[in-house]
């Protein structure tokens, strides 16, 4: 799936990470309805809540970035996918590592699932390198490339199995829009404002910056989520990133 994203403004491509509990996630959404477009469900909250706390989130008009981090056969991503697709979710993840085959069939999951329900089908994303690894990181497992190197190549299985885009830090951006094209998806975590702490993540950037460098989406978690006042948090970020 494809898209142009010239006409979206940026503040509408800021996703608002929920990496909390399920009560803490159920606030900040009532907090930043009609500010946030976009919201994050990972791992923590999916598991605690299971599709529950999508659907949640799409009754209050938020669209949702379900960040699974698939990783398994092709048949089991397949019907992961289509599972989560049925969830009502916007966008989901799987790690580009597993392959050309897997992400192929995570995206014809996702495109059954469209067909069945009638609904635009699912943002599919392939996972590159996480922003809390760095180099020492990758060597230690047995990857002997940069991390620049090895979005590089993770970015070219994602293009030719036909996924969406990409999930990789906002250093990279620029050069996932030179291999993927003027249209791909290419959502950036590691996304930090200026004089925040970087916490576990290593390959970070500003807001004005990721998006700057090529990204079509950011993705802000605890700068927002944990600020005294998230909605004044989220609405300084989205003055900085105006064109």
């Amino acid at each position: 799936m494809l898209s142009d994203f010239s006409s979206t403004p940026k503040r509408d491509r800021i996703i608002v990470a929920l990496d909390c509990s399920a009560d803490r996630a159920r606030a900040l959404g009532d907090q930043l309805t009609g500010h946030a477009r976009w919201v994050k469900v990972g791992m923590t909250l999916f598991y605690a809540c299971g599709p529950e706390i999508v659907a949640y989130f799409k009754e209050r008009g938020f669209k949702v970035f379900l960040d699974l981090k698939l990783h398994d056969i092709p048949f089991q991503v397949k019907g992961a996918a289509a599972s989560a697709a049925r969830t009502g979710a916007d966008m989901l993840t799987m790690h580009a590592s597993g392959g050309e085959a897997m992400l192929a069939a995570g995206r014809e999951g996702a495109q059954e699932t469209a067909k069945e329900t009638g609904r635009d089908p699912l943002i599919t994303l392939g996972i590159t390198v996480l922003t809390s690894m760095d180099e020492p990181t990758l060597r230690s497992v047995g990857v002997e490339r940069t991390p620049r190197d090895q979005v590089a190549l993770l970015a070219g299985v994602a293009k030719e199995s036909g996924i969406s885009g990409v999930v990789a830090s906002p250093q990279e951006a620029s050069l996932l829009r030179d291999i993927l094209g003027p249209q791909a998806y290419i959502v950036t975590p590691g996304v930090r404002p200026a004089g925040s702490s970087a916490d576990d993540q290593s390959r970070i950037a500003t807001p004005a910056e990721a998006f700057d460098n090529g990204a079509s989406h950011i993705v802000v978690g605890r700068p927002i989520t944990q600020a005294p006042d998230p909605v004044a948090a989220f609405e300084n970020i989205a003055q900085s990133v105006r064109s």
